[in-house]
């Protein structure tokens, strides 16, 4: 952007740093780990593996997310959501970008070796690289079902948070990572349709550029079905209670609401609220998991 109007870049602040690591994202990550750790046990999670685990975890996702920033800049410029990013105005060059995220990589599985174990510490450098090889590098532009394949890498966080705390995986973490991947094209695909005329600018081959909004929209919709059925399973095999059964069928039901909502075309901005709820939805589905948790073992 400062190099088509002449100006000079300003000098990159910490700032501009700390977006590389879409902090956002990483944060809603890190709750889902966090989940995932205090699932693993009736124990509780000692100490070194809660602050250090989450840590490692966050700075290998914070990792990822520079190198995201990087692949891709030139589309970060032309879109309206994305033009202001540090790399897109030329605030950060790629090399620091780079830089930046190898050290993070490499500080967060450090990290995860020391306090955690190798098994957690190896899963989270395949999920780093799926999402930030795989997925930036060659799906988001190869296949309208980038995410849906893609999303598996941003659905391994409760799985990361398990393995830090036990060192093996068993069958309930690949549920809270199935939970992720049945939500992600619905959240996604939503934001999509809402941004369709800057992902086509930029020639993203998102589902509602290729296919249109009518056929994104029914995705939407049976998604959010197999999500909302998908989310009944930890209650199915006693992984969790009652007070989870009645959270994850109230906020199931109110994301249809917004999924048929959406479908129908019943109401102004429904594509980017669809969005947003998904959001509260994840956020507050992986608390109650963890409420329903604690109060079960404290009865």
């Amino acid at each position: 952007m400062a190099a088509l109007t002449g100006d000079r870049p300003r000098q990159a602040l910490w700032r501009d740093y700390l977006e590389l690591t879409k902090p956002r994202v990483v944060v809603m990550m890190l709750l889902t780990s966090l989940v995932g750790m205090f699932l693993a046990t009736r124990a509780g999670v000692p100490w070194t593996v809660l602050v250090f685990g989450n840590l490692g975890i966050g700075l290998c996702a914070g990792g990822a997310a520079a190198v995201n920033h990087v692949v891709d800049r030139r589309i970060d410029a032309v879109m309206a959501r994305t033009h202001k990013r540090p790399l897109a105005e030329g605030r950060v060059s790629p090399l620091a970008a780079l830089s930046f995220a190898l050290l993070l990589s490499v500080s967060g599985l450090a990290l995860l070796l020391v306090f955690t174990n190798a098994l957690a510490a190896w899963l989270t450098l395949a999920s780093l690289l799926g999402y930030a090889i795989i997925y930036t590098g060659f799906l988001k532009r190869a296949t309208p079902q980038n995410i849906v394949i893609g999303g598996l890498a941003g659905a391994a966080p409760p799985l990361l948070g398990w393995v830090a705390v036990t060192g093996h995986v068993t069958a309930e973490p690949l549920l809270l990572v199935l939970i992720i991947f049945a939500w992600t094209p619905p959240h996604f695909w939503a934001l999509a349709i809402h941004r369709k005329e800057e992902y086509a600018k930029a020639k993203i081959p998102m589902l509602p550029v290729t296919h249109g909004e009518h056929y994104t929209k029914v995705h939407i919709l049976l998604y959010t079905f197999a999500l909302l059925a998908v989310s009944l399973l930890p209650f199915v095999i006693h992984m969790s209670g009652l007070l989870y059964l009645a959270c994850a069928l109230g906020l199931g039901a109110r994301f249809l609401r917004w999924a048929w909502v959406l479908y129908r075309g019943a109401a102004p901005h429904a594509a980017i609220n669809t969005f947003k709820y998904s959001i509260y939805y994840l956020f507050l589905l992986f608390i109650a998991l963890l409420v329903d948790h604690y109060l079960v073992l404290n009865l």
